[in-house]
């Protein structure tokens, strides 16, 4: 049975975009997904970047519903969205709709977003992001539980979500921002790159202010990992990451990979109950990883891994 959106246990797969003519990719992503779910996984994430960074599409929640669509049960999550490049009630209506065309199978996540050129497409004021994403997240959080109010409540998608809300989560950075979603009941996400340590940090922040639904993203690999794409996929994140997020990246950039399925199972769920997360989103693709090699990933990951990771049961408890 496949877990909710974001649910407790649910364990996801990320897509991404290869290095393909632009007509190809959206087919390539659909099949993606339509392996993904086929091989156990519980849904896809999709996420967002502007301006041809590369493997990345401008909009997410556009890719999602290509995955939906390809999909019989598994859900979709647009995750994360760069909340504020867009007019709250626009982000709002376009979930809401999207659920109705797919009930109970859509999710979200949102980020500040770090990348410059990302707002000036958008002519959002880059130095104005964060004082933005919190007013936009608050707005938006409210209208996908149910909670809009004016205009956009007349919209009958939105009005519906009092009876089938969107699980919503946050791409938090510190404990005071997961403070601050937990008290809008938004859950966290994680990336791929965070260490365990700053990831168990912030859960333990978001878990005390009340807040539910921490989803860890990890890179995983049965076998040797591709390693030219992996240092060509981090040297792309230290151009565009600031160095205060560097600070609390993973040695390893996030990576578990194992020649042994059963192991690769083992550290992931070791890593997620020690992040004191709730939920595994995974990722295979890496700069140059060709389509063929993904889709080995993935079906391995579901044949050999997926049960041995649920077999462990729930995620570890956290040390201490």
């Amino acid at each position: 049975m496949v877990v909710a959106p974001l649910g407790a246990g649910s364990v996801s797969l990320r897509l991404y975009p290869h290095d393909l003519a632009p007509a190809e990719v959206a087919a390539e992503l659909a099949a993606q997904a339509r392996l993904a779910e086929q091989s156990g996984f519980d849904g896809v994430m999709t996420s967002e970047h502007h301006g041809g960074f590369p493997n990345y599409l401008p909009n997410p929640l556009l890719a999602a519903t290509w995955a939906l669509a390809a999909m019989d049960e598994a859900w979709a999550a647009p995750s994360p969205m760069l909340l504020v490049l867009r007019p709250s009630s626009q982000v709002v209506e376009d979930l809401a709709w999207t659920a109705q065309r797919f009930p109970g199978r859509v999710g979200v996540g949102f980020a500040t977003g770090a990348v410059e050129a990302d707002f000036a497409l958008a002519g959002v004021p880059f130095e104005e992001r964060s004082e933005r994403f919190r007013t936009a997240l608050s707005e938006v959080a409210a209208a996908l539980a149910g909670r809009a109010e004016g205009t956009l409540a007349r919209d009958p998608a939105v009005a519906a979500l009092a009876e089938r809300p969107v699980p919503v989560a946050s791409a938090a950075q510190g404990p005071v921002a997961a403070r601050r979603a937990a008290g809008m009941g938004v859950g966290l996400l994680f990336d791929s790159i965070v260490s365990i340590d700053r990831a168990a940090e912030v859960s333990a922040a978001h878990a005390e202010a009340g807040g539910a639904g921490r989803t860890l993203i990890r890179r995983a690999w049965v076998g040797t990992p591709p390693g030219e794409s992996i240092r060509t996929q981090m040297d792309r994140y230290r151009a565009a990451a600031p160095a205060a997020a560097q600070a609390h990246w993973a040695t390893d950039g996030g990576m578990v990979a194992h020649e042994d399925p059963g192991e690769v199972a083992a550290r992931l769920h070791a890593q997620v109950g020690a992040a004191g997360c709730t939920a595994l989103n995974v990722r295979v693709f890496q700069a140059g990883v060709s389509p063929e090699a993904a889709r080995e990933q993935i079906a391995r990951l579901g044949a050999e891994v997926l049960p041995a990771l649920r077999a462990l049961g729930g995620w570890a408890a956290p040390p201490g």
